[in-house]
């Protein structure tokens, strides 16, 4: 069997990363961070195959960690979905200037979105 592709999810909400597991946990090997500072240090060791990144993190927002990770050779390319509940006018085009590959808005009401979402980027060539 192949093995399967991995996603990182970097989310400070308990229910919010338990509602991705289950939604994804079918077809990827998941990995959870509950912080920026947490996540930093996680991949340094274990390379996922894509990043869902919550915009609104303790500490350090997912802007930062997405620079920080776009300045790191390892984790420059890895593509990283903007999650955030910031759903405003013109937000979605801000968070992909800022270099996120693709953006979807919280609450996850729609899987098929999701998981439509991260085969897209899983076919992109990086």
């Amino acid at each position: 069997m192949a093995s399967r592709k991995t996603v990182a999810v970097v989310e400070d909400n308990r229910d919010n990363r338990l509602l991705i597991r289950a939604i994804l946990s079918d077809y990827y090997e998941i990995t959870e961070y509950s912080s920026a500072f947490e996540a930093l240090q996680g991949l340094e060791d274990t390379v996922p195959d894509l990043i869902i990144l919550d915009i609104s993190l303790p500490g350090m927002d997912g802007v930062e960690l997405l620079a920080r990770l776009r300045s790191h050779g390892k984790l420059r390319k890895l593509p990283v979905i903007a999650l955030t509940a910031h759903a405003m006018t013109g937000d979605r085009e801000s968070y992909l200037s800022s270099g996120f590959d693709e953006y979807l808005a919280k609450p996850i009401v729609n899987e098929e979105l999701l998981l439509s979402t991260i085969k897209r980027l899983f076919a992109k060539p990086h």
